[in-house]
């Protein structure tokens, strides 16, 4: 069985810096993907008010999705929306991601909060969700 994952870097002034579908792909919902996260980004920082912790696990619930959140030291946030709930693969996923944006970062050639265009990069995020999520 495989679940549908949606997965989005968003910048510290809440523009989205990279987004990615994984599993089933359906094109009528992928408005209603962005809106979803985009909606939980408020929650996250009502999260962030409560723990120290990068790692946030579920912040918002829209029917049988769950959205999960990382933010880094820089208030980038990386969002995960999903059905099935596997906390050790999720916060694995989130940790290596962060990795590769961290590497993306140290690009002389990367303006940062700008969006993220790499293919380099994108390759290496559908790795880690083959590894970590599917």
């Amino acid at each position: 069985m495989s679940a549908t994952y949606y997965f989005a870097i968003v910048g510290a002034t809440d523009s989205p810096l990279y987004e990615a579908e994984f599993g089933i792909h359906r094109a009528e919902n992928k408005h209603l993907h962005q809106f979803v996260v985009h909606a939980a980004l408020d929650l996250v920082e009502d999260a962030l008010f409560l723990t120290n912790a990068c790692y946030l696990k579920t912040v918002d619930k829209y029917n049988d999705w769950n959205v999960s959140a990382y933010v880094t030291p820089s208030n980038v946030r990386l969002m995960l929306l999903h059905e099935a709930r596997s906390e050790d693969s999720i916060r694995s996923f989130f940790t290596d991601c962060h990795e590769f944006y961290i590497k993306t970062l140290m690009n002389p050639f990367y303006e940062p909060n700008s969006p993220i265009l790499s293919q380099a990069f994108d390759t290496k995020i559908n790795t880690l969700a083959k590894k970590y999520l599917l």
